[in-house]
């Protein structure tokens, strides 16, 4: 039984997460697609972050090998020829590490402890990661200083070479580790204890579920509730979710009359009861400002951890695919049109110039979350700045359907969530997403990726292409049935 830097981290967020992980990690939920490219991405970055080290030397080892790393690495640090050593496995007290970055420093003598992070920022829990290392290797007898390698979100990618000391940015986390370190023997010691008895420790639900990430045995833990459960109250506090259970309420229909209730709160309520969706009085007079021609846009876009064309800075975002229907005044029929770039060339002048033409002058764009169109088109206006007055028109013209369905409708099947996933089976039951390969935004992103640069026949980019299409045109006719709902309520 030994620990893992991934392990100890596990342990950290919670004790039976690493208990299961090691015993019983057949209850644990598949990899959803976002996390498995979060983990390719970051093997990725630090694929590329070796640039940095042109001499160092990798040492390779499959799981069943680590003996072999061990050995490998003893040998690369002693025999002072390697300036850096990647993966450098070491073992003190049942903790195996393996380090991004071992950069040798004065001769030997001292060593810089880098850990590299597919990141802009450092992060709170990036800390324990560097903290377990150093930990291993100070017990070894190294003096290190510990280090986070991050990416540089000022960084421009000029389109010809990566500059990777602009690249990247590397902070000394010395303090922030000095500030754990001393507490690592005993939680260590607390985790190989743990991980000995015969069954997992008893830990009640709670925050630590989904800091800094949803655990993977979530649902081991926390049961199914009904949509009327006081839980799927929108924005409710832990402290007020207490105090409902100390009075044995556990439906929102049961809330007692005079417990504090928010205003969206008490529309969750009025739903609850009456089974029905809650509407407001003034939704009709909001919807009165819409201007025909009505233009209903969504966008799919995706993120590299490194820039990928000329301008761009790390996880810039690049649009992909948009979908629009227009609706016209007078007429019942929607008019629908959608682009999506399919080979690996950069797509972002195309992107823009076809949807100036589809979308016009004239008349709103409803979108659901502005910040993220008006965001993307912004970096299009940076990027092309021949098109900057026409992208700030329809800028101008976005109306934002989201704050319109949170301030002035609730459904109880909204389960506390405002999402257009949630939002348009509750209004639209005829419509859902379930049953679509791809469903969300990531996923389209994802797709889109391994459609343009996975190893992938002709038949499977056909597949995906249609998938694709399937979802960017779905949440755009969502909006427009959605608002047909609202007109009607």
């Amino acid at each position: 039984m030994r620990l893992s830097k991934s392990r100890f981290t596990a342990g950290l967020q919670c004790h039976k997460r690493l208990y299961l992980q090691v015993h019983q990690p057949e209850l644990a939920a598949e990899p959803d697609k976002s996390a498995q490219a979060r983990f390719e991405q970051g093997i990725e970055v630090g694929r590329v972050a070796r640039g940095l080290f042109p001499e160092g030397v990798l040492v390779e080892a499959e799981h069943s090998e680590l003996h072999k790393a061990l050995v490998r690495t003893s040998r690369l640090v002693t025999d002072g020829k390697a300036p850096a050593v990647f993966e450098a496995t070491f073992d003190h007290q049942k903790v195996l590490v393996r380090v991004d970055v071992l950069q040798r420093l004065a001769k030997g003598k001292r060593w810089k402890l880098i850990e590299v992070k597919s990141s802009t920022r450092m992060k709170d829990y990036h800390v324990p990661d560097v903290a377990i290392q150093r930990f291993v290797l100070e017990g070894l007898g190294f003096s290190v200083i510990p280090c986070l390698m991050l990416l540089n979100r000022e960084y421009i990618y000029d389109g010809r070479a990566y500059d990777l000391t602009k690249l990247f940015k590397t902070e000394d986390v010395t303090a922030e580790t000095d500030n754990l370190i001393k507490d690592v023997p005993t939680e260590v010691r607390e985790q190989l204890k743990m991980l000995s008895k015969g069954a997992a420790p008893e830990v009640k639900p709670g925050p630590q579920c989904n800091n800094p990430f949803q655990c993977e045995f979530f649902g081991v833990c926390n049961k199914p509730v009904p949509a009327d459960h006081v839980s799927c109250l929108p924005r409710i506090s832990e402290f007020k979710l207490r105090r409902l259970a100390e009075l044995g309420v556990n439906s929102i229909r049961d809330i007692p009359s005079g417990f504090p209730l928010t205003e969206m709160q008490q529309h969750a309520f009025a739903s609850a009861v009456s089974g029905k969706a809650w509407f407001s009085k003034e939704l009709g007079k909001t919807l009165k400002e819409l201007k025909y021609p009505i233009c209903f846009m969504d966008f799919e876009t995706f993120g590299p951890a490194i820039p990928r064309f000329a301008g761009m800075s790390p996880f810039d975002q690049i649009p992909f695919q948009w979908s629009v229907h227009v609706q016209r005044k007078g007429r019942n029929e929607v008019e629908h049109y959608e682009f999506l770039a399919e080979d690996a060339s950069d797509p972002r002048q195309a992107f823009l110039k076809s949807l100036m033409r589809v979308l016009g002058d004239t008349g709103h764009i409803v979108v659901y979350h502005q910040p993220f169109e008006s965001g993307v088109l912004a970096s299009l206006a940076t990027c092309f700045p021949e098109h900057k007055s026409a992208v700030n028109g329809l800028q101008g013209r976005l109306w934002d359907l989201l704050p319109v369905i949170r301030s002035h409708t609730y459904h109880i099947d909204y389960r506390g969530s405002f999402s257009l996933k949630d939002v348009l089976p509750a209004l639209v039951p005829e419509m859902t997403y379930d049953g679509m390969e791809v469903a969300e935004g990531n996923e389209a992103g994802l797709a889109w990726e391994r459609m343009i640069h996975g190893q992938v026949d002709d038949a499977e980019k056909r597949r995906l292409r249609t998938a694709l299409l399937a979802y960017c045109e779905q949440d755009t006719l969502a909006m427009v049935r959605l608002l047909d709902v609202l007109r009607a309520g």
